[in-house]
């Protein structure tokens, strides 16, 4: 088994990810490539105490950068991301601002 902090990567605090929070309770995390739902949802009740009701995940595809001034084009990174659905009545400090 994996441990918590290196299967959620970080939590991502997004426009998108705060209208989610606060009309369904559902919070979003980078995590790691090979993190499967129930290592998502064990981590998550490891790090933060929390009973996870579903775990959907997806693949974020690579975008077309410009690097440097020759304008050699390259790419960014592709990562795994979590939408995580808990409990009405819990919340996740890390998302508190």
């Amino acid at each position: 088994m994996k441990h918590p902090a290196q299967v959620i990567i970080r939590p991502l605090i997004t426009e998108k990810g705060t209208m989610l929070r606060f009309n369904q309770n559902q919070y979003l995390f980078e995590v790691a490539g090979d993190a499967t739902k129930i290592d998502i949802k064990n981590a998550l009740k490891t790090l933060y105490g929390v009973d996870v009701l579903q775990v959907r995940t997806m693949w974020v595809k690579p975008k077309p950068r410009r690097f440097g001034a020759a304008r050699r084009m390259g790419y960014t990174r592709k990562w795994k991301k979590a939408i995580v659905s808990i409990r009405p009545d819990q919340t996740i400090e890390d998302f508190n601002l």
